[in-house]
């Protein structure tokens, strides 16, 4: 037996770990778990070429409690270590870099990154266990070895009588983590790091019923039984998930099983997959899911998780998947993701910054083959993931550049057009008389609906474009088409929003206007409303509630963030009252002499048109349906 001191010139660094890790001591089975399948897949690797002169065999990573000793197993049939391989590894190498990395990284040290990053794996054992013991039998045909550790910088090591290959840890839990001896709590622990992990991990067995087969020999109280029950490993990961096939090998079941199998408690199906797969120049695979998302963006539960050759890391891929993206579900894998740098390093990092170019290309390519292929079913599937690619043309450019391909404007009848079709389709009876293309939409059908109808009655296409950051796009649109314009429905009567050569006359003169007007700014209320004359149609309605385009869409954008005059969000509501000076109404108002009656026309009118606006609430509305009544005694 030896006796020594581990390499470190920290006195005691144990505790260290301990603290500057604590917030995440659950990742110590994670590392011992990712040094056993490094363990077992090196083995793999040196059997088929030949220089390790084993059986490689059907290898698994075994997770055993001993709630009676305080006792936790990571058995593993890998490589194994000789006596002076665990004096290198164990004792040198990984604490090389120990001193400084706990200066540098004091800060961000609870990142659950960085203990492997550092070759500090196996020392996280130490985040729960009071004592650490090794027993190694290397594949090389050497005695196996017994290193054990309390703690403290010294260790002994000694010969141990395994006979097997590998490596079996043993960690005797420290009275402040006995959670870790609970079987729900490795249960879970499992499920959350090492669910797809290459190589299979056992964690206790279960019973399955297996049928017999004629002629089998079976126990006596056996014998009248079609099922026999027997003892299984509970095998708890699946060692070849989806994304680590070819697409070619997978199914269109295979890709919705394993959304369930990543989600088990999504029950909606998602839309359609992007599969991941490329290897120049850097590596990364995955899958990524489209859910249904409709245009409220539901905080989401199941994000997408990043996982490291099998290896879970994170569900934080911000810098990793474009902003976006974020609304998606499903998986990456990259081996080229830096693990060891803040998410500041990580949005800066050249490597990251083109797997987040990759995957938006990937994605623009899968959304336009998507469209072309079925236009329909991706015309039906349009409202459930028009909030991702809208926000997506708005944030990355590249991205803006491809959408125009599939990019989709419904109109208020269900029909779908991209922007050049748009183009094609409106220009002969939308474009004014400057010659500028004039883009109607809606925002609500409903609230809008009387707007919409007598857009119709003139031969307009409206669009319906109704999610949260459409006046910001709407707005990047109108910049990089100067002869185009968005303009809502309600914004201005039909016949200036779109101005032609033919212009009405008024029925009043220049006088009954002026003093037409006097009238009404004496009753409607400045602060809200400012008073417009205009000489339409006798058949328009006489009173007409607009909202001036830019000044809502300006408020809109500040209300949604990114964009808008500074404050405008918290500007109070105005609005236009558009008078129709060739209505009868109009005449009546102008020719009442009684006071009182002049003021109750117009009230009722004003009211009218605040109905028609979904504007007439509360008090205001308990008075108009009194005085209606009153006025059809």
């Amino acid at each position: 037996m030896t006796t020594g001191k581990i390499n470190v010139s920290v006195e005691n660094i144990f505790p260290l770990i301990k603290k500057f890790l604590y917030s995440d001591h659950e990742i110590f089975l994670r590392e011992l778990i990712s040094n056993g399948t490094d363990a077992t897949l090196k083995l793999k690797h040196l059997t088929s070429i030949g220089e390790a002169k084993v059986e490689y065999g059907n290898p698994i990573i075994e997770v055993k409690i001993d709630k009676e000793g305080k006792k936790l197993h990571i058995i593993d049939q890998g490589l194994g270590m000789t006596a002076d391989e665990v004096e290198k590894y164990i004792n040198q190498v990984a604490f090389s870099g120990a001193e400084e990395f706990l200066d540098k990284y004091k800060d961000s040290a609870k990142d659950s990154g960085i203990i492997g990053h550092f070759g500090l794996g196996f020392y996280s054992a130490f985040m729960v266990a009071e004592k650490v013991e090794i027993i190694t039998k290397s594949f090389k045909d050497e005695p196996a070895a017994h290193w054990t550790c309390d703690g403290s910088p010294e260790f002994t090591l000694e010969p141990a009588d395994k006979t097997s290959r590998g490596t079996e840890i043993i960690l005797h839990i420290a009275e402040d983590s006995l959670e870790f001896l609970e079987e729900y709590k490795i249960k879970e622990l499992l499920n959350k790091y090492n669910k797809f992990m290459p190589i299979p991990i056992k964690f206790g067995t279960k019973t399955e019923k297996i049928e017999q087969k004629k002629g089998e020999e079976v126990a006596e109280e056996d014998k009248d039984k079609t099922f026999t029950e027997v003892e299984v490993d509970n095998i708890i990961n699946n060692p070849n998930p989806a994304w680590t096939k070819q697409p070619t090998e997978l199914s269109a079941e295979d890709y919705k099983n394993f959304y369930h199998e990543l989600y088990p408690m999504q029950f909606e199906e998602p839309l359609f997959h992007i599969h991941l797969n490329v290897d120049y120049p850097f590596n990364l695979t995955g899958i990524l899911y489209f859910p249904k998302l409709g245009s409220d963006l539901q905080i989401q539960k199941d994000k997408i998780q990043l996982y490291q050759n099998q290896v879970y890391v994170t569900d934080n891929v911000e810098g990793i998947v474009p902003e976006f993206l974020m609304m998606l579900k499903g998986v990456v894998d990259s081996p080229d993701i830096p693990l060891n740098v803040s998410r500041s390093g990580l949005q800066a990092d050249a490597a990251v910054k083109k797997i987040s170019n990759y995957i938006t290309r990937k994605v623009a390519d899968k959304l336009k083959s998507l469209f072309t292929e079925n236009r329909e079913d991706f015309e039906q599937k349009w409202n459930d993931i028009k909030i991702v690619l809208e926000y997506g043309m708005l944030s990355e450019d590249k991205f803006y550049e491809k959408a125009g391909a599939f990019v989709l404007y419904p109109t208020v009848d269900g029909k779908y057009y991209t922007l050049e079709e748009l183009k094609e389709n409106l220009a002969a009876n939308q474009t004014d008389k400057d010659g500028k293309l004039v883009v109607l939409y809606a925002g609500n059908k409903e609230a809008q609906h009387s707007y919409i109808e007598i857009a119709k009655d003139k031969g307009y296409e409206i669009l319906l474009l109704d999610s949260p950051i459409i006046s910001h796009l709407i707005q990047k649109i109108e910049g990089d088409n100067s002869n185009m314009t968005f303009v809502r429905v309600d914004s201005d009567h039909i016949d200036n929003l779109i101005k032609k050569e033919e212009t009405t006359i008024s029925k009043l003169s220049e006088e009954e206007q002026t003093n037409l007007k006097t009238v009404l700014e004496a009753i409607v209320p400045k602060q809200t409303y400012s008073v417009q004359l205009e000489a339409l149609d006798s058949n328009a309605s006489p009173f007409i509630i607009t909202q001036p385009e830019f000044m809502r869409r300006m408020k809109e954008m500040s209300q949604s963030g990114g964009g808008g005059m500074f404050g405008m969000g918290n500007m109070p509501e105005m609005y236009n009252l558009v008078v129709n000076t060739n209505s009868e109404l109009a005449t009546s108002i102008l020719n009442n002499k009684d006071k009182d009656a002049q003021e109750s026309l117009v009230k009722q009118a004003l009211d009218l048109a605040k109905l028609s606006q979904n504007l007439l609430k509360g008090e205001a509305l308990t008075a108009f349906v009194k005085r209606s009544f009153e006025m059809i005694k």
